[in-house]
């Protein structure tokens, strides 16, 4: 199993448009591909700007397989385009993770 934890960080302001955003045009088309996250989290402490989600993966080469084919998805391609003309994010960060064998996740 491979978690792929991502971390978002928009500008000051812009978190609720960011997330309309992406809930309105581009999650259903990363559903399509990956299914269901394993969470979607929003900071409520620390750097209040961020969001994080994460996607289970059989292995890096699913992970490779899914992401191909999201990149082809003409609606993933649009949300792109209208996430690029908003400008409301300012970095993300990937993180690849293995759960700790004792991990109470369903592998």
């Amino acid at each position: 199993m491979l978690l792929d934890h991502r971390t978002y960080t928009v500008r000051v302001g812009t978190l609720r448009k960011q997330l309309a955003l992406y809930e309105q045009h581009g999650l259903a088309a990363q559903k399509r591909h990956f299914g269901e996250p394993l969470a979607w989290l929003v900071s409520e402490t620390g750097d209040v700007n961020t969001y994080v989600h994460i996607w289970v993966y059989e292995d890096a080469s699913d992970r490779n397989r899914r992401r191909e084919a999201l990149s082809k998805d003409p609606e993933w391609i649009k949300y792109l385009g209208m996430n690029a003309e908003a400008g409301y994010l300012l970095k993300q960060e990937s993180k690849l993770m293995s759960p700790a064998p004792f991990a109470p996740i369903k592998r």
